[in-house]
């Protein structure tokens, strides 16, 4: 591998009255393409701008390799930053910008000139690379971007929200070559994102953050099928959450079989929990709604633990793929259930289930999740 261990340790930032950054300790592994992933003001950015060098942290450490990088000006660092904005030299070509950081470093013209033709085949300009940013799109103009930091050769390339200007396909294409890249250069990527989908689709392992906290660090899997707290089940995709209260947990398989009580449903239902939960104790449950199946006839299943509400169909919304139904339940009127079903065959005459149909939606104890906090 050629990309550097980072170990972010308690780092905090405050601007006046506002804590950016609030103990904040991350390790990032060699070559691994990490993101950063929370809202608006969460600190994500604030601590891309510490690790980069642009700013400091009133408390913590910074280490590249275990080497202490605090005192370093970016320069030093051997990491390189892209930018939402591009930051192109508009007078300059293709060619020109990506020679940029060579020509400071006095570079040999024979040596430049292979290198940059290296960079822009990476990136699949070749057919530009005399063209000026006025005539690029959005995402050329990134390539362009990307191209530029890392002919350097940094160790880490840090990407700040480096998608958000770009419209929804073309990010999604930009996303998958910038994947590609990573794999063909294989040094660490830190990924700056507020979106979601962005972060589950790249990372090697995410942070979830919010309010100057990181909540959650793991993979897309264990970001998304099991989420550390409300926030991150919530922020992470869709879900079904309600708050319960433990009423039985006993031994079951590999598990633990939990009986809660959930207001909300006006019901108990059945989950799984790999660590036993105190009787009495206030958690959240969440489901998936993808996992939510949902039927005209209540569901037949030799499953022991199925959990069973009878509903109406109170929005129906048909998305090509697959439909969402937002279900209001029989016996607690002022509860929605959420139900994503996936349309795998051809649908001659339209979804089988419309709106204001009487339906049973069901998902197994296995199927849910306990979320340890309620905040």
């Amino acid at each position: 591998m050629k990309g550097v261990e980072i170990s972010v340790g308690r780092v905090s930032r405050s601007y006046g009255d506002f804590k950016a950054l609030d103990d904040v300790s991350v390790h990032i592994k060699k070559g691994e393409f990490f993101s950063l992933l929370g809202p608006s003001g969460c600190g994500k950015t604030t601590l891309l701008r510490i690790i980069a060098g642009f700013d400091f942290p009133d408390q913590g450490s910074v280490a590249f390799d275990s080497k202490d990088i605090l005192p370093l000006p970016p320069e030093k660092r051997q990491s390189n930053t892209v930018f939402q904005t591009y930051a192109l030299f508009p007078h300059l070509t293709v060619y020109e910008n990506i020679a940029f950081p060579l020509r400071l470093k006095h570079v040999d013209k024979t040596t430049l000139d292979q290198k940059v033709h290296e960079y822009v085949r990476l990136v699949q300009l070749e057919e530009h690379l005399y063209k000026k940013p006025s005539q690029l799109s959005g995402g050329q103009k990134q390539r362009v971007a990307i191209a530029r930091a890392l002919i350097n050769e940094p160790r880490v390339l840090l990407l700040d929200e480096p998608l958000s200007a770009l419209d929804a396909k073309l990010r999604q294409n930009l996303l998958v070559e910038l994947d590609l890249i990573h794999d063909k250069v294989g040094i660490t990527f830190i990924y700056v994102t507020h979106d979601q989908s962005e972060a589950l689709s790249v990372s090697d392992r995410i942070a979830v953050m919010n309010q100057g906290k990181v909540l959650q660090i793991g993979t897309p899997y264990e970001i998304y099928e099991a989420p550390a707290t409300r926030f991150v089940a919530q922020f992470i995709g869709e879900t079904n959450i309600f708050n319960c209260t433990i009423l039985s947990c006993e031994p079951y398989e590999k598990e633990y079989l939990i009986r809660v009580d959930v207001p909300q449903l006006k019901g108990e239902v059945y989950v799984t929990d790999a660590e036993p939960q105190k009787v009495g104790a206030e958690m959240d449950f969440t489901v998936r709604p993808e996992k939510v199946r949902i039927s005209a006839n209540a569901p037949r299943s030799n499953h022991a633990y199925l959990n069973t509400f009878k509903g109406v169909v109170e929005e129906p919304v048909y998305s090509g793929f697959q439909s969402k139904f937002y279900v209001k339940l029989e016996q607690a009127i002022d509860t929605q259930v959420k139900v994503f079903k996936q349309h795998t065959a051809f649908l001659e005459d339209g979804p089988d289930i419309e709106w204001k149909d009487t339906v049973h939606v069901s998902w197994t104890a296995q199927d849910g999740y306990l979320v340890k906090d309620v905040k």
